[in-house]
């Protein structure tokens, strides 16, 4: 994040200030922070219509999509709900196979309540309030805590604070810490656990131009889904009942625009973004740039060859592996726009610059230096001590827990294995407990070998990824299974994956059912596939032991180092926290732009530049042929603009990141203009480094979306449960 200094006052202010474009604004503080800032670029609402604990409000329409997998919001009062396609391809997919329908290749459409499909692993979670409990857990840490006991003193309070919070009700809460550890929010949730799919298009228009126009601008896309939530009968969350729920009642469901977007016009985003780090120093970008972002690169450029080519050569694994493939295809190209951007703007050199300021501004005055004199030299030890973890860390995660399934599957079976193996338990409970988790590891695997798994393409990882985790990390952070492969398999993996793909259960369906009929737990203690994964979790966890250790110390001297810049700026500057997927607002305008290097192009693009990208021989520029025949006939209903042609994407300067896909952007009146998919290539930067003036949030214009549902998937009924205002 740009910074404004009180040295060198000139230079700093270009360099380091907030722009007027910038931050991720917690909701709560909207009133003191910002309300004046979005009045005069055109908001019409009051503070108390966008968060409110005692009205309905703006923020009871935002959804967190799983946890912060992706933002969703409220659209009808009967629960419908919107987010994008890329969020709702999981789902899309499984249902797909379910039913044996690619809805993924050919949309799917509900037209009426009885038609749609639950998903039994989405979830939607409602803000119900947020608070500022800073001083209830500040005032228990003093200086002199180590950081593990610090930590450990945080992890009470806020459990307690909880607790207190939630209890009597069906709620769930969070305590989160925000500008690295000064400060801390309570929030309150209500969690619904039956959502169902409405409506999707196809392959072609919700995802038109996939991974070549991925994270670039101009775009073409329809990235929209619909599904709706539902509750018991009593008003409350309830497990999935297609007797007994009813649509959700929302306190607040967003109305829809037809008017169209301007160049210059208001607009707010109100979401979930997932993570930033834009107050990382120096030593830390230096560490993502050199060190991790290279790593994801290169083992998902491999994981991401092996799943095409097997997706290409069969259209069952194609359907299979699309949802996968993308959400491994789309931080690949992330990481490496990110890095590229980077280098070429010198972002490190402006964090030196920063630090260096810092330390002058501390070394003018004695408490200064006593209170903040170490914070930089604390975080750059601790940088160069934990790099070596963090590489084999990213290498774990990628290579093995986001690598060979067949790795991941046999994790599942951990606590089955606790319990048939635990003598401290009761027999009755001991039993008890085996049968519930093997009813549910049942469930699991009829999704997992008929949905999303084919044993050879899981091979293929197998053995590309753990050569290039051996090959890659330090002989210290081998898993010890590695010395099998050396000793036994003279170091070919290729021969190590055909024992554990041969002799484990976890390669077969059969074998597991047969296994899980009558678990045993000797069968799974002496299973390849199991003993690959243990190995691999004891390495991970010891890793991780050693990591933390280390991160307690980085911990600590960035909190002091933030506190340090925050007094410094005091009454100079409005700060907003890293985002940490909790709800956050962003503003800004509709804007054009004008890439590094290039020429400024337009802010929006339409349905006739869509058709002429047409290429039959492509399959990421196919134009379905009823959305052809809509082109020709110009049968655009309502929805056209000024020119007389349909509206596709647009632009604006609001400040997202990853977690904000999904999320409405709104204008000046809180209306519904488009529905937010993707950043420009500049802003791929903007998670550790934001970037004035280039970065840009891609959304696709609620008039397209509304075109496609009524012209294309004549899916009226959903046009009738929406506030459509012109």
């Amino acid at each position: 994040m740009k910074k404004f200094l009180l040295i060198n006052v000139i230079v700093f202010l270009s360099v380091f200030k907030v722009s007027a474009d910038e931050g991720m604004w917690l909701p709560l503080l909207i009133d003191r922070l910002n309300y004046t800032d979005m009045q005069k670029m055109g908001l019409q609402l009051t503070a108390e219509e966008i968060y409110s604990i005692n009205h309905s409000s703006l923020k009871d329409a935002i959804v967190s999509m799983n946890d912060g997998m992706c933002t969703a919001f409220m659209v009808s009062k009967e629960g419908l709900m919107m987010t994008n396609h890329h969020c709702g391809l999981e789902y899309i997919t499984e249902n797909s196979i379910k039913y044996n329908s690619d809805y993924v290749q050919n949309g799917f459409w509900a037209l009426d309540k009885k038609q749609e499909l639950y998903n039994p692993n989405l979830k939607a979670t409602f803000l119900v309030r947020m608070e500022d409990v800073s001083q209830k857990v500040l005032s228990q840490l003093n200086e002199s805590m180590s950081p593990l006991d610090r930590e450990a003193k945080i992890k009470e309070i806020s459990n307690r604070i909880i607790e207190e919070s939630i209890k009597g009700t069906h709620y769930e809460g969070e305590v989160k810490s925000f500008f690295k550890g000064n400060e801390f929010f309570l929030f309150i949730y209500e969690v619904f656990r039956d959502v169902r799919l409405v409506g999707a298009p196809p392959m072609a228009i919700g995802n038109f131009g996939a991974d070549s126009d991925n994270w670039l601008w101009p775009r073409h896309t329809a990235d929209f889904a619909f599904f709706r939530v539902y509750m018991g009968p009593d008003g409350k969350p309830a497990p999935y009942d297609k007797r007994k729920n009813i649509p959700y009642v929302p306190k607040y469901s967003i109305p829809v625009s037809i008017k169209g977007v301007q160049q210059g016009d208001f607009t707010m985003v109100m979401g979930y973004p997932g993570t930033t780090d834009r107050f990382m120093t120096s030593s830390g970008l230096k560490m993502a740039l050199d060190v991790i972002n290279p790593s994801v690169v290169k083992i998902r450029d491999s994981k991401l060859r092996l799943m095409k080519e097997d997706m290409d050569r069969d259209p069952s694994i194609k359907l299979m592996y699309r949802s996968k493939y993308n959400r491994s295809s789309n931080y690949w190209k992330y990481f490496i726009g990110q890095t590229e951007v980077l280098k070429r703007l010198k972002a490190i050199d402006k964090k030196n610059a920063l630090e260096a300021e810092f330390t002058k501004w501390v070394n003018a005055d004695g408490a200064r230096k006593t209170k903040y004199g170490m914070a930089l030299s604390i975080i750059n030890e601790a940088y160069t001590e934990i790099t070596k973890y963090k590489k084999a860390l990213i290498y774990y995660k990628e290579c093995v827990t986001r690598g060979p399934e067949i790795v991941s599957f046999a994790s599942k079976f951990d606590s089955l294995n606790f319990y048939l193996n635990s003598t401290d338990l009761p027999e009755d409970q001991k039993a008890a407990k085996v049968a519930d988790l093997s009813t549910k590891l049942k469930y699991y695997a009829s999704n997992y070998y008929f949905n999303s798994y084919n044993v050879d393409v899981d091979k293929k990882i197998f053995i590309s990824l753990l050569r290039i985790m051996k090959d890659d990390i330090s002989p210290e952070f081998y898993p010890s299974v590695f010395d099998e492969v050396d000793k036994k398999f003279k170091d070919n993996f290729t021969l190590y994956a055909n024992f554990i793909f041969e002799k484990s259960i976890f390669a077969s369906k059969e074998l597991i059912y047969e296994f899980l009929r009558e678990p045993n737990g000797k069968i799974l203690e002496k299973d390849p596939g199991f003993i690959v994964m243990k190995s691999f979790n004891v390495k991970h966890l010891e890793i991780l032991e050693q990591t933390n250790v280390v991160e307690q110390k980085l911990a600590q001297g960035e909190r002091i180092y933030m506190n340090g810049i925050m007094t410094m700026l005091n009454g100079k500057q409005k700060f907003y926290p890293d985002a940490n997927s909790t709800m956050r607002l962003t503003y800004g305008k509709v804007v054009s732009y004008t890439p590094t290097d290039g020429a400024e192009t337009p802010y929006y693009t339409t349905i006739d530049e869509l058709i002429k990208r047409e290429d039959a021989n492509n399959p990421e520029f196919i134009v379905p042929e009823k959305l052809k025949d809509l082109y020709n006939k110009k049968d655009f209903g309502q929805y056209t603009d000024k020119n007389g042609t349909i509206p596709i994407d647009f632009l604006s300067d609001c400040d997202v990141t990853g977690g904000n896909s999904g999320a409405p952007i709104l204008n000046g009146k809180g209306e519904l203009i488009g529905i937010v998919f993707d950043i420009n290539w500049e802003a791929t930067a903007s998670s550790l480094s934001y970037i004035p003036n280039q970065t840009r949030t891609i959304s696709t214009d609620i008039r397209y979306i509304l075109f496609l549902i009524e012209k294309y998937a004549e899916a009226t009924n959903i046009i009738q449960e929406l506030d459509i205002r012109k």
